[in-house]
């Protein structure tokens, strides 16, 4: 499935929320990650040509660190480096009060956004611009499996 066709089964009304979330973690991201349809869901990579290993459990994809799906109840951010970077996760859970009205719904890597007219935009593009693809790379490195 490409990105167009998934953004095609999202409900309308959450369209607009979902391709504004997308074109904050676009205009965010550091430079080397790539956007790409992951796992039925809208990925942002580490491609092979960065990182020729490849993700561990799978090494002909490359290493993943961000994917954004619509799911039955929200709109989910998955952030690997939440769950990867404690420091990163503190930063996060800390910060989040100053940007929404509502509680974080957050899983290791998952950010569930219940509220959509809620969604923190601005703290999403902080995130994003706090880990680059060597700063990925390297903390991937000494938490993968030997």
């Amino acid at each position: 499935m490409t990105i167009d066709e998934y953004i095609s089964r999202i409900p309308a009304e959450r369209v607009p929320y979902f391709q504004r979330l997308r074109e904050t973690i676009q205009k965010n991201l550091p430079e080397g990650f790539e956007e790409r349809a992951a796992n039925g869901t809208v990925g942002y990579v580490v491609p092979h040509s960065l990182y020729a290993p490849g993700y561990h459990c799978d090494p002909k994809s490359p290493l993943p660190f961000v994917n954004l799906a619509s799911q039955a109840r929200s709109i989910n951010l998955y952030h690997m480096g939440l769950y990867a970077d404690k420091a990163l996760s503190d930063w996060f859970i800390a910060e989040f009060p100053r940007h929404s009205a509502h509680a974080l719904d957050m899983g290791k890597s998952c950010v569930r956004f219940k509220y959509l007219d809620d969604i923190p935009y601005d703290l999403v593009a902080q995130l994003m611009r706090r880990m680059s693809v060597k700063d990925w790379i390297a903390r991937y490195e000494t938490l993968k499996p030997r």
